[in-house]
């Protein structure tokens, strides 16, 4: 699993001065190594090519603040090569943002890792076209960028087949806490699913709690500028220090921790069930039970405290079947030691997944959210030879269900006393027998079967039916074998299975 990315951003605050600038990637080297288990580090620089960058008019008009510093702070490739050298011996990637296309090819020439495109450049397209060309992750910043700006950088990079990320950023310097607008980070994780999502932060250096936010936020990546602060060359005001920059990486260690297991459910560990389980409700039966009585709803009730080993309210089921191995006493705690368990919710959901499977197959279209009747006459056990499942699209005066047969399932003859109903075949064969006289149907082929006519049905490769019936009463099926009608439990509902 990949590590967060930090980005230290250096900038121009080397100075012009590969000195200073050595010493600011040995004093930010050295936390990075102290946090490598923790992140991934890159060390970005900035390239500009001042003899085009400037326009000619103005490359000495010192009196220009940015042209005075971007002047005085431009370096040699060697003196950048130097640092880079100096930052990728503690382990830290190199990236450079180019703000022309001359700095582009000088990114290439020093074999740069990552290009990153600043907020400024974002829709810079004659810069853009050139960045593309170059084969290195990419990752640009949006502060200042509308959505509609931001969607067509996006789709410039997609088209292109470029592997690239993104930055939320506040372009203002410092950013104030209120300005920093965090929740674009989840906008764009929304917007922009599968492209991972960054921070580039300009808040104020004493600022440590953002970073929480962002990480809250699903942020990965994370840009922050740095400075060492010397008589000489006092570090701007956004700018962080060796010291604020150890106490933000550990906020940002401490929120990742905090933030735990990502796109999966965690682990539930031994403590965090033991302290959950005391305060539980306990099983109990409410009357006296026989050795090999079968548990029902009804011979239960529910209350606090339990003991160890009773059963608790939140492992009973629908789906268990509980036969007694000792008699119980009425108020009695259920002991696991006590029954013989059978859970058939396995069996059920192997089931509902041959059903939709069968659904699936057969196209046919089904209300979302449908309840499902699993008939299982002689046991959820012997369902895939004797049993239907069925789903009600309506029952009012008029009825109608989907009846899903699986391959090789049979359907035991029945009769109804007032229910007349028609049977459309959707899909598959179906072996029908009418008072014992057998057809067999194929899709599109329609039968009515009158109150009092005994049928059963079967199909070889399975089968969906269209049942559209008069109203359908739970009391008004009457199976010819008696074991089904002395089975009390031969179905099982699920609400809203799809």
């Amino acid at each position: 699993m990949s590590k967060p990315k930090i980005i230290f951003e250096m900038a121009n605050n080397h100075m012009g001065d590969i000195n200073h600038g050595l010493l600011m990637v040995n004093e930010f080297g050295k936390i990075a190594k102290n946090f490598e288990d923790s992140f991934d580090f890159i060390f970005k620089f900035q390239f500009r090519d001042i003899p085009t960058f400037i326009h000619p008019h103005f490359k000495d008009r010192m009196d220009i603040k940015y042209v005075k510093r971007f002047s005085e702070t431009d370096l040699t490739d060697n003196e950048f090569k130097k640092m880079f050298d100096c930052a990728r011996s503690y382990g830290m990637k190199i990236m450079t943002t180019p703000f022309d296309e001359n700095s582009v090819d000088r990114a290439e020439k020093l074999a740069v890792d990552i290009v990153k495109i600043a907020s400024c450049s974002c829709a810079d397209w004659p810069l853009l076209e050139r960045i593309a060309l170059v084969d290195k992750e990419i990752i640009f910043s949006t502060a200042g960028q509308d959505l509609d700006t931001i969607d067509q950088v996006v789709s410039f990079f997609k088209n292109r087949k470029k592997d690239f990320n993104i930055m939320h950023c506040v372009g203002e310097y410092p950013t104030q806490k209120e300005k920093l607008q965090i929740n674009q980070v989840s906008l764009l994780k929304r917007r922009y699913p599968n492209i991972p999502i960054g921070f580039s932060t300009h808040e104020e250096p004493d600022n440590f709690n953002s970073v929480f936010l962002a990480i809250g936020q699903g942020a990965d990546l994370f840009e922050k500028h740095i400075a060492v602060d010397t008589e000489e060359y006092p570090k701007n005001a956004y700018s962080s220090t060796p010291e604020q920059i150890t106490k933000w990486l550990e906020n940002a260690k401490d929120g990742f921790a905090m933030l735990g297991v990502k796109n999966e459910r965690h682990e539930i560990s031994a403590k965090e069930q033991s302290d959950l389980r005391q305060f539980k409700r306990g099983v109990f039966v409410n009357k006296k039970l026989k050795k090999g009585s079968v548990i029902t709803i009804d011979d239960l009730f529910y209350a606090w405290p339990s003991e160890d080993n009773q059963f608790v309210a939140n492992e009973m089921s629908k789906y268990l079947n509980i036969t007694l191995s000792k008699s119980l006493e009425e108020n009695e705690p259920l002991m696991l030691t006590d029954v013989q368990v059978n859970d058939q919710r396995d069996k059920v959901i192997k089931i509902f997944e041959d059903i939709k499977s069968l659904l699936d197959k057969s196209e046919v279209i089904y209300p979302s959210g449908s309840d499902i009747e699993i008939s299982h006459h002689f046991g959820i056990d012997n369902f895939y030879e004797t049993g239907i499942s069925m789903i009600t699209v309506v029952n009012r005066d008029y009825c109608k269900k989907l009846i899903a047969v699986l391959p090789n399932q049979n359907h035991p003859e029945q009769y109804h006393e007032k229910k007349e109903e028609t049977f459309h075949v959707l899909y598959g064969d179906v072996q029908l027998y009418l008072d014992g006289e057998h057809s067999e149907l194929k899709p599109g082929d329609a039968i009515t079967i009158n109150p009092g006519v005994k049928h059963s049905f079967s199909s070889k490769g399975g089968c969906v039916i269209e049942e559209i019936s008069s109203t359908h009463f739970v009391d008004d099926s009457y199976y010819t074998d008696e074991r089904i009608l002395q089975n009390k439990k031969r179905k099982t509902f699920v609400k809203s299975w799809i």
